[in-house]
């Protein structure tokens, strides 16, 4: 196979992971092929000290279009083999979700059903115009797979997530925006490069901070707010003694850029 072919193109640029989903003739489709890259590719990106975001887009004409039907088909003849599919992309998305680094998500095109369900577990999601994001599991009497059942109650709500659920409709860009599931919408001939400049500025920022920022907000979701305000307490107190809050306060006060390593 060459690096053309493979499942996940990755790169680094200014800074920036990209990862990129790439079986455009299957819509980009999820497999245990495409489960692997994006682990390879979150796992690598996670070591690499040059890389401050990740950016995750679609070759072809989508960015996803859920799981591949064929290998679902196929593992149905086995417990184990369907056990060892439905795990692998829980994995894969919670390493997403638990990757000290932000994950960007550029959407173009369609989103669907495991497409959804990679935009849940991503940090911030741009979105062309003309995108169309929606879950497509009931349509065909299937159940969410990839988190969605959980992820998506949380982040719009338990009954506009349980109405696309139902319905299998799927929402354009300016609507996903307003339910809080989609942060920006672009033009579509600008999503890739305003998706990237916002990766670009975050290379700017505290790795250590954004990461904590993030494991705070997210392991925040499961405690009660007692819980969660407490373990912000001391995680801050922890982290003002950090490298990166020395070089931080000593650009304010030279009232210069932070230079962070």
């Amino acid at each position: 196979m060459t690096a053309s072919e493979a499942a996940v193109l990755t790169d680094v640029v200014d800074g920036v992971g990209v990862m990129t989903l790439n079986r455009p003739d299957k819509f980009n489709c999820i497999s245990s092929e495409l489960m692997d890259g994006m682990q390879a590719a979150i796992e690598a990106f996670d070591a690499d000290r040059r890389v401050r975001a990740v950016l995750i887009r679609g070759n072809g004409k989508v960015f996803c279009t859920g799981a591949d039907l064929d290998e679902v088909m196929a593992a149905r003849e086995n417990q184990a083999d369907m056990n060892a599919f439905i795990g692998r992309i829980h994995q894969v998305l919670r390493q997403l979700e638990e990757s000290p680094l932000p994950v960007i998500a550029a959407v173009h095109g369609l989103a669907l059903a495991g497409g959804i369900e990679i935009v849940l577990a991503c940090d911030v999601v741009f979105a062309g115009e003309s995108a169309k994001i929606g879950d497509q599991h009931a349509q065909y009497g299937l159940i969410p797979g990839g988190g969605g059942t959980q992820r998506l109650p949380r982040l719009v709500g338990l009954r506009r997530a349980l109405d696309l659920m139902f319905t299998n409709r799927w929402l354009a860009a300016a609507e996903a925006e307003r339910w809080g599931l989609v942060n920006y919408v672009t033009a579509d001939d600008a999503l890739a490069e305003a998706a990237l400049d916002y990766c670009r500025a975050l290379t700017k920022k505290s790795r250590s901070g954004l990461a904590a920022m993030k494991q705070l907000s997210r392991r925040g979701l499961e405690m009660s707010p007692s819980d969660g305000l407490s373990l912000e307490e001391r995680e801050v107190c922890d982290g003002l003694r950090g490298d990166d809050v020395s070089e931080g306060l000593a650009a304010f006060q030279a009232r210069r850029e932070p230079n962070f390593p």
